[in-house]
């Protein structure tokens, strides 16, 4: 298995490149800024659409393994029912964290964190086949869905506001189907990351193997839904079936159809892989000391962004009808501060400020230091 140093410092990079993708699509839609840019920089920018959230919740499947490691390589029952317990405990304190954060960022992930733990705590022992098996059904599955049901339900495109939320049936459908993260499919991210957790990622050679599959897997998805699409366009179908037909071959996160799902998918492995591989070779540097603690930080650097970023932007009236370039700007600024925050702050506390909290809350255990 993969050292306890490079592993972790790898993660933390992986999910340190995730929190800045994350700011950089979150302040780019809020801004209206997705396409208010030259044409080149709206393409790059929108590479990052649906694949920074996808990146940390595969990353949240690495840490579940990296978690119950040793639990699972023991097969003692009691450490097994320990370590999800604590699984189960964080799953609770996130979704409650999450729903209560929700009225600040209606875009919130980590009520969705929540359900994918809680499912996934229940697969920590499952052979790696059943979790690969487990995401294919549920990508198949949403495919199924996404014809009989309507995907638009709730939905105020204009506004992203989601109608009767706050109703059972209608946070149910909003978790479990047509939420901007639906338990069903991305829940398939999670066991991934799992699976990819358990992979001794130290080894050069594994990593090429996993290359050889995550790689043509963005590939061959992005240019699948390229090449249908433009024959869709070119076939001058009736206005809706042509509509639904490109949802359907599309790779943008909404709705989250099966080709976006292996090109995330594919991708998000490929920056785990990639970024295991920087740790490993530049654990000693000054420069990726910055990124292993923004990583370190990530759900206190997610609540930040959006109450500390957006604040001050909204405060200085500068939060709406941006342009790209001003958006990027803007993220990369609250990027920088971010990891100099995290920095300085990891040099005196083990944890984050929110990291804490959760540890407090979800592990009575006690720790040393």
């Amino acid at each position: 298995m993969i050292d306890d140093q490079t592993r972790v410092i790898g993660v933390d990079v992986a999910r340190a490149a995730a929190v800045f993708g994350m700011v950089v699509v979150n302040f780019k839609i809020v801004m209206g800024a997705e396409s208010a840019g030259p044409d080149w920089l709206v393409w790059m920018a929108g590479l990052l659409d649906g694949r920074a959230a996808a990146t940390f919740v595969v990353l949240a499947g690495v840490g579940i393994s990296l978690l119950s490691r040793r639990s699972r390589e023991s097969g003692a029952l009691v450490a097994v029912a320990r370590d999800r317990g604590t699984l189960i405990r964080r799953a609770v304190f996130l979704f409650l964290f999450g729903l209560a954060y929700t009225p600040v960022w209606p875009g919130d992930i980590l009520h969705f964190y929540g359900v994918y733990i809680c499912v996934a705590a229940f697969f920590l022992t499952a052979p790696t086949p059943r979790l690969l098996g487990g995401a294919s059904v549920l990508v198949l599955l949403f495919m199924v869905l996404l014809f009989p049901l309507n995907y638009e339900t709730g939905w105020d495109w204009d506004t992203l506001n989601y109608e009767g939320f706050w109703t059972p049936s209608g946070m149910l459908r909003h978790l479990l189907f047509n939420g901007f993260h639906p338990v069903v499919p991305w829940l398939a991210f999670m066991l991934v990351g799992m699976a990819l957790g358990r992979l001794d990622l130290s080894d050069a050679d594994i990593r090429t193997r996993v290359l050889r599959w995550s790689v043509p897997a963005v590939v061959l998805a992005e240019s699948a839904s390229w090449g249908l699409r433009r024959w869709i366009v070119a076939a001058a179908l009736p206005a809706q079936n042509e509509a639904d037909l490109l949802a359907a071959l599309g790779t943008d996160p909404m709705p989250p159809v099966l080709l976006y799902m292996v090109a995330a998918g594919g991708a998000a492995v490929t920056v785990v892989v990639a970024c295991v591989w920087l740790g490993n070779r530049y654990r000693d540097s000054v420069w990726i000391e910055p990124l292993v603690a923004t990583g370190q930080m990530a759900l206190t650097l997610y609540v930040a962004h959006v109450v500390i970023g957006m604040g001050a932007l909204e405060a200085a009236g500068v939060l709406e009808d941006r342009s790209l370039s001003f958006a990027l700007l803007a993220a990369g600024i609250f990027c920088a501060a971010g990891a100099i925050f995290a920095t300085t702050w990891r040099l005196r506390f083990r944890r984050g400020p929110l990291e804490w909290v959760m540890r407090v809350a979800t592990d009575p255990r006690p720790r040393s230091g």
